[in-house]
């Protein structure tokens, strides 16, 4: 059994992150998984959340949403649209984002973008979270 599995994680432009790992926990697009070294095959959406990973005993934080988790031959692929680590993130301009978006869904017409306003308002969230755990 292998001690550890290859994390990758990649946006649109930049690879963030390319490391053997311990443990990882992912959140989905219908909740959490924890990856462990030999897990199963898997093909799912990410959803909007706190990335974890186990790297040398120190657990890392990440805030991640939409995009792809592949998990395939002791190799994790995560492709998001947007990952920054929790130390990079701003508490202070995470809490504006989520006011900010909190107040576009009381606006008139707000029903027509409803879905996107919701995931606006995961991804203010989880950039709060990320960053709280570094704290």
């Amino acid at each position: 059994m292998a001690e550890t599995f290859k994390l990758e994680i990649a946006t649109p432009t930049k690879l963030v992150l390319d490391e053997h790992v311990s443990s990882a926990e992912i959140p989905g697009s219908n909740g959490y998984l924890g990856i462990l070294p030999d897990h199963a095959p898997l093909l799912g959406l990410l959803g909007a959340g706190v990335l974890t990973y186990t790297h040398k005993d120190k657990k890392n934080y990440l805030a991640v949403d939409s995009g792809f988790i592949e998990v395939l031959d002791n190799s994790v692929r995560v492709l998001a649209e947007r990952a920054d680590f929790a130390k990079t993130i701003s508490l202070d301009a995470a809490r504006k984002e989520l006011a900010d978006a909190q107040s576009a869904m009381d606006h008139p017409g707000a029903d027509a973008n409803y879905e996107a306003l919701v995931e606006g308002v995961k991804q203010a969230q989880a950039r709060i979270d990320a960053a709280q755990k570094e704290t």
